[in-house]
């Protein structure tokens, strides 16, 4: 039996022929965090304007981005107030609504060409049980609450390495490709343990880094969307 393209349906490209693994950070990469945050505003009991307001200033200078909700309550725990929000049944969280639509795109077209697609961010153990849940087409979900480990601890991203090896035996860290949208949590630490790098230009940060000199000049790829990393790996 003879085989025909469908002529409705996209050629996928090629594979790459130098990275193997490609590993995706979540918040502002996969999914949008508009509704965390308004979420955060609203418990605080502040405009959600003002929040972002807030946030944006505090994250433009460089800080850790939970001081912006010490300017609105003084000695803020975040476990603890996470604890109160789950017990005032208003819990912290997000759902498949929340994915960027580009998003499960990207990561079915990557997991059908053969790479090896992981999912390792700085997220809770509730985050990993929730994305465990959606039968996302990736090979692996982790996150720091589960090995204990948070970007840009070195550590993570050795244990990114760890991983991807355990699943594909004698991958190098120069075959693996991390994708994330922070040049502090994501595209510095990969870049001092070896990793590629794709940084994708939304959420805060996304903007704030995305003419940063560093990652213009280190940086592997640039995104707008992940849509066009299948294609930018091909050329590799």
């Amino acid at each position: 039996m003879t085989l025909t393209h469908d002529p409705g349906r996209p050629v996928a490209p090629p594979r790459s022929r130098t990275v193997e693994a490609v590993v995706f950070d979540v918040g502002e990469t996969l999914v949008d965090e508009t509704v965390e945050y308004h979420g955060w505003a609203d418990w605080l009991g502040v405009p959600r304007h003002t929040f972002s307001a807030v946030f944006g200033g505090v994250v433009r200078t460089g800080r850790d981005h939970l001081e912006a909700f010490e300017y609105f309550r003084p000695g803020f725990d975040l476990e603890r107030e996470r604890l109160a929000r789950a017990e005032a049944g208003r819990p912290e969280g997000y759902s498949e609504r929340d994915f960027y639509p580009d998003a499960r795109p990207a990561l079915s077209a990557l997991h059908e060409a053969g790479y090896l697609v992981l999912i390792a961010a700085n997220q809770t153990r509730q985050s990993h049980r929730k994305l465990e849940s959606m039968n996302l087409p990736v090979d692996l979900v982790t996150t720091s609450d589960t090995w204990g480990i948070s970007k840009p601890d070195p550590r993570f991203f050795e244990k990114v390495i760890e991983v991807c090896r355990e699943l594909r035996p004698g991958l190098e860290a120069g075959q693996i490709c991390y994708v994330g949208d922070r040049l502090d949590n994501d595209m510095r630490p990969a870049w001092e343990a070896g990793l590629r790098t794709a940084h994708i230009r939304r959420g805060p940060w996304g903007y704030l880094h995305g003419e940063h000199p560093d990652l213009v000049a280190k940086a592997d790829f640039r995104l707008e969307s992940l849509g066009e990393l299948p294609a930018l790996l091909s050329e590799q």
